[in-house]
């Protein structure tokens, strides 16, 4: 039997199901190949592959007909410019939560105080945490997480890509190492999927206290805006990261927290994707 060229392998896996940004991508992957070097396939196209890289690419096709998202078999995903490292003990960035760093860049830019700091609620990856460090060399990040696992993700990432990030473990604000430490931004993409949500159905491989928020999603996202006024300076800002159609509960909840100038941001898709509000200024006396 003739060896299988590129081109064939491909079509192979594009029968099976798999849409052909997919295949390429895993077709690099199993050449150990750049994920951004899809001209090299096409230029490539005939070059018969061997049996081991064979093997390695159907083993990553079936995985990915069950459902496995194609970070998890590749172990990379790009965020904001940075070659963020996942598995499966943290979710997968995603480009929308882009849109959470861009805002968090725009309010600490305008921000008039030395040393600025931020924090990074439930940081999964470190994605955010990290692309904000890179994008902001002189910022303070601290970051925190439930999760063991995750933070020894995101660890690992900083350390690859050389950015200083302060992490600790424990649920929300609680994992500060300082109690009443304070920040100018406090920003999360916490879980927000209600726990009977349909959706979940196609979430099968991903974490799924990373996922799920009591029935209705806010379960975390309450507790966070209970807690981040005493872990913020006069006029900090929390952003917050929720579901396509909870940018009005959100917004009511920060209201009602005592959050000035609340609003809400699209994502590329054009849906309210995050929701944010400044932290009202302090009774004289009080920082």
């Amino acid at each position: 039997m003739n060896p299988l060229t590129i081109t064939q392998a491909l079509l192979a896996a594009q029968s099976q199901g798999l849409d052909r940004l997919d295949a390429q991508l895993l077709m690099l992957h199993s050449l150990v190949r750049p994920v951004h070097d899809r001209a090299w396939l096409l230029a490539h196209d005939g070059d018969s592959l061997t049996p081991a890289e064979l093997v390695t690419f159907e083993a990553a096709v079936q995985r990915r007909t069950t459902g496995e998202p194609v970070a998890y078999i590749t172990g990379h995903k790009e965020f904001f410019g940075l070659d963020v490292q996942v598995d499966a003990r943290v979710l997968v960035p995603r480009p929308d939560t882009e849109t959470l760093v861009e805002w968090a860049l725009d309010v600490l830019a305008a921000t008039d105080a030395p040393d600025l700091s931020v924090l990074d609620l439930g940081t999964g990856s470190g994605a955010i945490a990290l692309a904000l460090k890179h994008a902001r060399p002189n910022l303070m990040v601290s970051a925190t997480d439930a999760s063991e696992g995750a933070l020894q993700v995101a660890q690992s990432n900083a350390q690859r890509l050389q950015l200083d990030v302060q992490f600790s473990q424990g649920a929300w604000l609680a994992g500060l190492p300082r109690p009443g430490q304070r920040f100018h931004a406090i920003i999360s993409n916490p879980p927000y999927i209600g726990s009977m949500d349909k959706h979940l159905a196609a979430l099968k491989h991903e974490p799924i206290q990373a996922l799920t928020s009591g029935t209705d999603g806010l379960k975390d996202i309450r507790s966070i805006i209970a807690q981040a006024g005493d872990h913020l300076y006069a006029d900090g800002w929390l952003l917050l990261e929720h579901g396509y159609d909870q940018a009005a509960a959100v917004r009511e909840l920060l209201t009602a927290a005592g959050f000035e100038a609340v609003q809400s941001r699209k994502d590329l898709s054009d849906i309210e994707r995050c929701s944010g509000g400044c932290m009202a200024k302090r009774p004289k006396g009080l920082p």
